[in-house]
């Protein structure tokens, strides 16, 4: 009788593994499959508004009620790629300023993030409504303001005045950001590192930046998409001086819808190659999200 309940015993158990194998299956099918979905919107809703922007840089007549262009043309790309009308030097400018202006921030932000994520001091929700009032205020506010110190300093109409004018609104994302990254990570890896002879620059480097890479790509990503489209900023303080692609693109809007069309496939391209190669960091195991936590 006891072996019989035994072998019962082994046969329902050999009949459960089974069993959970298939959950687990399914459930990893399911993981996988709502991943695809995911990536297959984010791809539909990033594609979709270039697919337009396209046809009207091939188009040469379209009319109303027709929709589609009733004739093809490839002169707003010709336009575009002639070394004469300086577009590719205007967009490696706009890249550069951008590419500045996510170093400055990710220097200035991680520090400040690691501050108001690890500790308490008096006056601390001041300095967090400082940091996000260039964010509240209207911009056209803040940078007349702006403007009036670097026509003095002689920043106004230069690069470097850009550059400093780009870290209003870009430094508050990237401080936010940090500061929610830091207010869930632990200190006392870093302790241990140093307990066991790391130095300060090796505990910084194999301890803390990669806990904290996944917040570091995201900051960058807020500030390098806001510094690449930004157009009040830049006409206001590069005085004109100063040409990226926002201003060039708005030059065309009302004269050349073609070119216009080209060039928002142009501008908006970089930011979607940089939105999909920082996807990672943005959602699953590694985001940085999941280790965003209160201020």
């Amino acid at each position: 009788m006891t072996d019989l309940k035994n072998v019962s015993a082994d046969q329902n158990t050999e009949l459960a593994v089974p069993v959970s194998s298939a959950g687990s299956g399914r459930r990893f099918r399911l993981r996988i499959f709502g991943r695809w979905v995911g990536i297959t919107g984010l791809l539909t809703f990033l594609i979709a508004p270039i697919v337009p922007l396209f046809i009207w840089s091939i188009s040469f007549r379209w009319f109303y009620p027709a929709i589609f262009p009733t004739e093809y043309s490839g002169r707003a790309w010709s336009e575009v790629i002639n070394p004469n009308n300086d577009v590719v030097g205007v967009a490696w400018n706009t890249a550069l300023i951008a590419l500045v202006v996510t170093i400055f921030s990710i220097l200035l932000g991680v520090p400040a993030g690691r501050a108001l994520g690890l500790y308490e001091f008096r006056g601390k929700r001041l300095v967090e409504w400082l940091i996000l009032a260039p964010i509240i205020v209207p911009g056209l506010a803040v940078v007349l303001g702006i403007h009036v110190l670097f026509i003095r300093a002689g920043l106004s109409n230069t690069i470097p005045g850009v550059i400093l004018v780009h870290l209003v609104p870009t430094l508050p994302y990237m401080t936010l950001v940090m500061s929610g990254v830091f207010a869930n990570y632990d200190t006392d890896f870093e302790l241990q590192a140093r307990s066991l002879g790391a130095g300060r620059w090796a505990t910084q480097y194999h301890i803390t930046l990669p806990a904290i890479f996944p917040g570091v790509v995201v900051g960058a990503l807020f500030a390098f998409i806001i510094s690449w489209s930004q157009y009040v900023l830049t006409l206001l303080i590069g005085g004109g001086q100063v040409q990226t692609l926002p201003l060039l693109l708005f030059g065309f809007v009302r004269s050349d819808p073609a070119i216009a069309g080209a060039l928002s496939v142009v501008f908006i391209l970089p930011a979607v190659l940089v939105l999909l190669l920082s996807s990672r960091y943005l959602s699953g195991d590694n985001a940085a999200v999941g280790g965003i936590g209160n201020i």
